[in-house]
């Protein structure tokens, strides 16, 4: 136990040396370490860690900035704008410079602040790009066109980004009439449907594209995710009848109520379908006016699809004279229906004597045609049934009244 004090006495330069690697910098015992090898040096440290390289990387920088104000106050004493000296000097501190960018990047993105190290930083790069030293923005133009991170790295950069896109524009337009081959395949799938995904296709690729072009150029595609995600609440609020006409639009799309060139009645109009889109429904009316609807007021009222079926009745009625023989006339329809071309045998047509209006006695008429032929039978056999009563001596009476004349005493 006595020996204990001397022991102490011996271990604590010892711990007292550990301490001091425990907080000592990491990655600066050689300062023209290649950046690559320095990112994967500083994946293991904490951000605690990241502060102490960031601070030594920084002190570096701070020395090689004094020797090069002191290099750049001789050449002007010397009346030299540059010399070969200050011209090393600018090259070693930008290096410096950027190593310590890429140690506050890793910093930053552990959780840490370096926002006044950024500070610092950014002064110090700009001190040599003030306007008012032409001389200078020229030389760090120079040194830019000639540094491999410089112009030479960007043009490789902008190539990569261009070919990347224009694989995405051809792998896109491939792969969305593999999908529209696919789609034509599946019979019950509608031409709004088929356009949808083809479009959904064609895009999708080309934004993945986008997005990894934007990474080479070295833009931080998950921080703008993430700003965009953070801001889609606000978005939400902001376009929530524009996000309505999308969800309606998708509903559209999936329960196919209605095809490009159906006739229907939606959203208080009706005519036919031009085209749907996730916001809107592009209808052309009867007389060719062309009427955008909401989808919010297409998919939430009724839709009546006209032409939705293959087959359509025909719904007629026709008025005869109370003093006019009904047999005679029920037996010219059924033979000026039984005639025509265009009607459907089954179903069998419907012809009875319907009512005993106030003027008239009432057939109706209701033979079935296809729903292309549905005009045509409606007229030809409105036109046929005028002639044929008039050959016959029957009248199609219309609205009158009789008025009788009383002398009074």
């Amino acid at each position: 136990m006595r020996f204990l004090p001397l022991i102490s006495l011996l271990l604590l330069p010892l711990l007292h040396l550990s301490a001091q690697d425990e907080t000592a910098p990491l990655t600066t015992e050689d300062p023209a370490v290649a950046v690559k090898k320095l990112e994967l040096q500083l994946v293991p440290l904490t951000a605690a860690q990241l502060e102490t390289e960031a601070s030594a990387w920084q002190e570096l920088a701070q020395k090689k900035a004094g020797e090069l104000a002191e290099a750049r106050i001789a050449a002007l004493e010397a009346g030299k704008t540059t010399t070969k000296n200050v011209e090393t000097l600018i090259a070693e501190e930008k290096e410096l410079l950027n190593r310590l960018n890429t140690v506050l990047d890793s910093w930053e993105a552990k959780g840490g602040d370096p926002a006044t190290m950024r500070t610092w930083l950014a002064a110090v790069r700009g001190a040599e790009l003030r306007i008012d030293n032409p001389t200078g923005l020229a030389a760090a133009f120079k040194r830019w066109m000639e540094a491999e991170d410089g112009a030479r790295a960007w043009l490789i950069k902008l190539i990569i980004f261009a070919v990347i896109v224009t694989i995405g524009l051809i792998l896109g337009s491939v792969f969305s009439k593999l999908a529209s081959k696919a789609m034509d395949r599946h019979k019950a799938s509608s031409e709004l449907l088929d356009r949808f995904v083809t479009t959904v296709v064609r895009r999708g690729i080309l934004i993945i594209a986008i997005v990894i072009g934007l990474s080479t150029l070295g833009v931080k595609v998950g921080a703008i995710l993430a700003l965009v995600g953070g801001g889609a609440f606000i978005l939400a609020f902001a376009l929530q009848d524009t996000l309505g006409n999308f969800a309606n639009g998708i509903m559209l799309m999936i329960y196919q109520p209605f095809d490009v060139g159906d006739a229907v009645e939606v959203g208080g109009v009706s005519g036919s379908v031009d085209s749907v889109s996730l916001v809107n429904t592009t209808i052309r009316s009867w007389d060719n006016k062309v009427i955008i609807v909401p989808n919010k007021n297409v998919w939430g009222q009724t839709i009546t699809n006209i032409t939705g079926a293959d087959q359509r009745r025909v719904d007629m009625v026709f008025g005869i004279d109370y003093g006019d023989d009904v047999d005679k006339a029920q037996a010219i329809l059924e033979k000026i229906v039984a005639e025509h071309e265009l009607v459907l045998d089954d179903p069998e047509p419907t012809i009875k004597m319907h009512e005993l209006a106030d003027s008239s006695v009432n057939f109706i008429c209701r033979p079935w045609a296809k729903t292309s032929d549905y005009w045509t039978v409606y007229w030809e056999v409105t036109k046929r049934v005028k002639q044929e009563f008039d050959a016959a001596d029957i009248t199609i009476p219309f609205p009158q009244r009789e008025v009788h004349m009383h002398q009074a005493g």
